[in-house]
C-alpha cells in the first residue's frame, strides 16, 4: 500500500502521508512507522509539510536540443565561439520555427535582385557623363603640377589596377575584417552571438540569416573564405557583371543559411553557424559550371591540377556525406544548399530572374524621368 512504501523509505511525519482519523500527535505517530497497521484499504494522502522535514528541490535540468553533452552540441570546431547551451531554446514546434526565415528567403532575394537592376540601371546612366568628366579630369592632371610621392596617388594607381572583380569584393572582405575585430571585443560577444550567428534555436532567426554571412570567428577560417572570394572575383564578375554578383552573393549567403536551418531542425542539431562559405561555395559552383574544363589547383600544394568540374563534383560529394553522416567541423548543408544554388542559378536562375528585369526598370525609369512636375497640384 502507498502508507507502507512511505514508511519503508524512512518518511516521518513531516510528509505526504496523515492519518484518516484520531487527531494523534507527530511524536505518537513516529514510534508506529516501523510496524505500521492497517488501517484499511481507503486513506487520504495530503501533500503538506510538518515538523520541519521538507522535501528537497527538484533541480530542473535544461533543456537538450542535441544530442551528446554541451560541448558536442556547441562547441563543435575551432571555427564557431563558444556558445554557451542556454543561449539557444530550441522550439516544442520546430516546423513552425521554419516559417519567418522561409518568408525571408524570398523578400531579401527578391530585394536584392531588384536593386541590382536598379543599380545597374543608374550605372549606364552616369557613364555617359562619367566619361566627359574623366576627359576633363585628364586634362586638367595634364597641366596641374604633379606632387611625388604622394599617397593618394599611391592608393589610386593600386586601385585602378585591379580588376573589376577585385574593386567589386574588396567591400565585402573589410566588411568581414571589421566584423572579425568586433568578436574580440568582449564587452560585444553577446550581440555578436545573437545576431552574427545563426541557427534556428536562437530568439531572432531572420538577421542573422544576412549578418553571418560576414562573420567570423576564427582568423584562418576567414583567410581561406577570402582567398577564394578574391581568387574567382574576377570570373565571376566577367560572368555577371557587378551589379548582379552582388545580389547572387548576398541572396546565397541567406538561401544557404536557410537550407542550414533547415538540416538542423530535420536533425535535431542546433548548433550556432557562422561565415561566408556558403556565399562563396555559391561563387565557385556559379564558375566551375560555366567554365568546366577550367583548370584549377590548391593552394599548398600548386603541382597538382584537376578541372573545375571535377573539384565541383567532389564538393558535391563531401558535403553530401557530411550531412547524411552528421560531421560537426563545418556546416555541410550550408556548403550544398550554396553550392546548389550556384548551379541552379547559371542554368536556369539567369534566364528566369536576370533577363525578366526589364518591367521593374522600367518602371523606375518613368519615375526617374517623369518625377512629381514643379509646382505640383493635380488636375
Amino acid at each position: 500500500m502507498a502508507w507502507r512504501g512511505l514508511a519503508q523509505r524512512g518518511w516521518g511525519c513531516g510528509q505526504a502521508w496523515a492519518p484518516p482519523a484520531g487527531g494523534r500527535s507527530c511524536e505518537e505517530l513516529t514510534a508506529p512507522l516501523g510496524q505500521p497497521r492497517l488501517l484499511g484499504r481507503r486513506f487520504n494522502v495530503f501533500i503538506q509539510q510538518k515538523c520541519g522535514f521538507r522535501k528537497a528541490p527538484r533541480k530542473v535540468e535544461p533543456r537538450r536540443s542535441d544530442t551528446g553533452t554541451s560541448s558536442e552540441a556547441y562547441k563543435r570546431s575551432a571555427l564557431i565561439p563558444p556558445v554557451e547551451e542556454t543561449a539557444f531554446y530550441p522550439s516544442p514546434y520546430p516546423i513552425r520555427t521554419l516559417v519567418k526565415p522561409l518568408f525571408f528567403t524570398v523578400g531579401f532575394t527578391g530585394c536584392a535582385f531588384g536593386s541590382a537592376a536598379i543599380w545597374q540601371y543608374e550605372s549606364l546612366k552616369s557613364r555617359v557623363q562619367s566619361y566627359f568628366d574623366g576627359i576633363k579630369a585628364d586634362w586638367l592632371d595634364s597641366i596641374r603640377p604633379q606632387k611625388e610621392g604622394d599617397f593618394r596617388k599611391e592608393i589610386n594607381k593600386w586601385w585602378n589596377n585591379l580588376s573589376d572583380g577585385q574593386r567589386t569584393v574588396t567591400g565585402i572582405i573589410a566588411a568581414n575584417v571589421f566584423v572579425f575585430c568586433l568578436w574580440r571585443v568582449p564587452s560585444l560577444q553577446r550581440t555578436m552571438i545573437r545576431y552574427f550567428t545563426s541557427s534556428p534555436a536562437s530568439k531572432v532567426l531572420c538577421s542573422p540569416m544576412l549578418l553571418s554571412t560576414f562573420s567570423h570567428f576564427s582568423l584562418f577560417h576567414m583567410a581561406a573564405n577570402m582567398y577564394v572570394l578574391w581568387s574567382f572575383s574576377s570570373s565571376i564578375v566577367n560572368i555577371l557583371g557587378q551589379e548582379q554578383f552582388m545580389a547572387v552573393y548576398l541572396s546565397a549567403g541567406v538561401i544557404s543559411n536557410f537550407v542550414s536551418y533547415v538540416c538542423k531542425v530535420a536533425t535535431g542539431r542546433y548548433g550556432p553557424s557562422l561565415g561566408a562559405s556558403g556565399a562563396i561555395m555559391t561563387v565557385l559552383a556559379a564558375v566551375c559550371t560555366k567554365i568546366p574544363e577550367g583548370r584549377l589547383a590548391i593552394i599548398f600544394l600548386p603541382m597538382f591540377t584537376f578541372t573545375a568540374g571535377n573539384a565541383l563534383k567532389a564538393i558535391i560529394a563531401v558535403d553530401t556525406a557530411g550531412m547524411i553522416l552528421g560531421w560537426k567541423f563545418f556546416d555541410h548543408a550550408a556548403h550544398l544548399g550554396g553550392a546548389l544554388f550556384g548551379i541552379w542559378y547559371i542554368t536556369y536562375g539567369h534566364e528566369l530572374i536576370w533577363k525578366n528585369r526589364e518591367p521593374l526598370v522600367k518602371i523606375w525609369h518613368e519615375m526617374r524621368t517623369n518625377g512629381p512636375k514643379k509646382g505640383g497640384g493635380s488636375k
